[in-house]
């Protein structure tokens, strides 16, 4: 069965994720020292995940143009 064209991703799986994987989550549970190596690796707590958020660009640089 093929996947009809209104339902296919254009950009593909470049966006940001919502999910970590165990060994994304333990990492940056390493990295806040939450987690050390002897530690279960089940039942890790929660890890947020940081979005990364667009620049504005200044108005400035338009105002000084139009002088």
């Amino acid at each position: 069965m093929t996947i009809d064209k209104s339902l296919k991703v254009k950009r593909g799986s470049t966006g940001t994720r919502s999910v970590l994987t165990r060994v994304e989550r333990l990492k940056q549970l390493k990295d806040n020292e939450r987690w050390s190596e002897g530690d279960s690796p089940f039942g890790i707590p929660k890890v947020r995940v940081k979005k990364l958020q667009m620049k504005k660009k200044k108005k400035k640089e338009k105002d000084e143009d139009k002088k």
